[in-house]
């Protein structure tokens, strides 16, 4: 075997290096990217492929470069498709993923329904009562209600407090 023969085969075994190098440099940025976000890494490894899969083309001709651009296109798709199955519902995902509803701020209190209170405020129909020692944001069923009368709750919907006036006999004396 000759030098230019020997050189040859080990342009063609560093370039073969290099662009597996890149290849799965490519590779490890864009899953970095998952951690790292803010795109850099991910742009580093798009770039990475891309110069790999140019060199794959230039090395291995248009066969051979055509088929490393095909190998890298059903990777990245089948990555992207495995990391949407998959990610979301690992553990890792867990400080990435909210797990609390749109719009829900976890403000009902169904626990209320049933309890005594007295209203703090005046209710027309919206005011102030004190239920269970706190005080509640509440409205009627559309009567007006006096402050200090004893009332009851009826409905919560979500921040919504439904009361009713309580009767007792002391309100049939006065």
């Amino acid at each position: 075997m000759n030098s230019s023969c020997r050189r040859f085969a080990w342009d063609y075994h560093l370039a073969m290096v290099v662009i597996a190098t890149l290849l799965i440099a490519g590779m490890l940025l864009l899953i970095s990217e998952i951690f790292l976000p803010g795109m850099i890494a991910g742009f580093a490894g798009f770039i990475c492929l891309t110069i790999s899969v140019i060199m794959g083309f230039q090395e291995l001709g248009p066969t051979g470069g055509g088929l490393l651009l095909m190998g890298v296109l059903i990777a990245l798709v089948a990555g992207f498709v495995l990391w949407l199955q998959c990610f979301p519902k690992s553990s890792l995902a867990k400080p990435f993923v909210s797990e609390g509803k749109i719009g829900d701020i976890g403000a009902e209190q169904p626990e209320l329904v049933g309890k005594e209170g007295v209203t703090f405020t005046p209710l027309r129909p919206s005011g102030t009562a004190i239920i269970d020692q706190r005080h509640v944001d509440v409205v009627t069923e559309g009567d007006l209600i006096d402050k200090e009368v004893r009332v009851k709750v009826v409905e919560v919907e979500g921040m919504r407090i439904v009361v009713r006036k309580i009767w007792c006999p002391s309100h049939w004396l006065a």
